[in-house]
């Protein structure tokens, strides 16, 4: 370990020593009454306080983009959810128009709030704190958007996503042994599929979810791999959804631009093609991780078993 001491303070070590505490990633934006909008990928945002609702983040003093947050009475905070990092680029380098191709709703002060993030607060500007080579800007929270999507973290300089720390299975306690099937369950097909899927799901969606894709939207790509073209009713039988959560997924997907429609159904993008690989590599890892413990000719078996139930159908 390396001691920097203040008088030998090397930026880039100080950078990267701060890199080592992952943060979310943000898009800030604002607009003036003439139309004017700017938006720039921060990962700087912070909580402050409950009561009242304060948020905060800094701007480079440098920035171009600053006057418009200066003169704007609002801005809005969109916390990036884990499909979002093409996004993220686009609001990072510098351009003409940032908004070129982007879908926007409009929120307090004329702030761009962007679609599918993992939360959005609206905020009006409270107080400006000068931080050095920064501005630190203070916001009072109006309103607020909790979408419930895995966020997009930031760490040493790469992009990464967010996974629930794994538990440690419960042990026995109080002397006392871990519940077994009894009766009549013990024997329950039914009973024990539940059961299975729900424990191999337990550790499987969180993953899944970690894409930030709704499982729908997950379940979608995966249908479609290998440049399958389905038609809707297809897609109902294949994912095996109800009607309304195809129709979402559809929209979702082919807004993000993972699906493309055709006359002949529905079929994945590039774009859709890489998130369907990566949803698959996931999948397999931990389809290996849960029947380690088995043997190739029990492994066989329980496919023709399950193939056997499904083509009851």
């Amino acid at each position: 370990m390396t001691t920097h001491a203040d008088n030998t303070l090397d930026p880039r070590a100080f950078r990267r020593a701060l890199g080592n505490f992952a943060t979310g990633v943000t898009i800030v934006t604002a607009a003036l009454s003439d139309g004017t909008k700017v938006g720039v990928t921060a990962n700087s945002f912070n909580s402050v306080s409950l009561d009242p609702p304060l948020v905060l983040w800094s701007i480079d003093k440098r920035s171009g983009s600053y006057p418009v947050f200066e003169q704007a009475t609002h801005f809005a905070i969109n916390v990036l959810a884990a499909d979002q990092v093409n996004l993220s680029n686009q609001f990072a380098r510098p351009q003409d128009d940032k908004f070129a191709g982007v879908n926007i709703e409009t929120g307090a002060g004329g702030a761009p709030l962007f679609i599918d993030c993992s939360a959005r607060f609206q905020c009006e500007k409270y107080q400006l704190v000068d931080g050095g080579d920064h501005w630190i800007m203070i916001g009072k929270v109006v309103a607020f958007d909790d979408c419930g999507r895995a966020p997009l973290v930031y760490h040493q300089g790469s992009y990464s996503m967010v996974l629930p720390y794994p538990r440690e299975q419960k042990k026995e306690e109080c002397g006392t042994t871990p519940s077994t099937f009894q009766g009549r369950l013990r024997n329950n097909i039914f009973y024990l599929l539940t059961q299975a899927l729900r424990s191999y799901q337990a550790d499987y969606q969180p993953k899944q979810l970690s894409t930030g894709l709704r499982a729908n939207e997950a379940r979608m790509l995966m249908v479609l791999e290998n440049d399958a073209e389905l038609e809707r009713s297809r897609l109902l039988v294949e994912a095996a959804m109800p009607d309304r959560e195809i129709e979402e997924a559809e929209e979702n997907l082919c807004r993000k631009g993972l699906v493309s429609h055709t006359q002949s159904g529905y079929r994945l993008t590039d774009a859709g093609t890489t998130q369907a690989e990566m949803l698959w590599d996931i999948a397999a890892r931990q389809q290996e991780q849960v029947l380690s413990e088995f043997s190739e000719e029990e492994i066989k078996t329980l496919r023709k078993v399950l193939k056997g139930i499904i083509a009851l159908r």
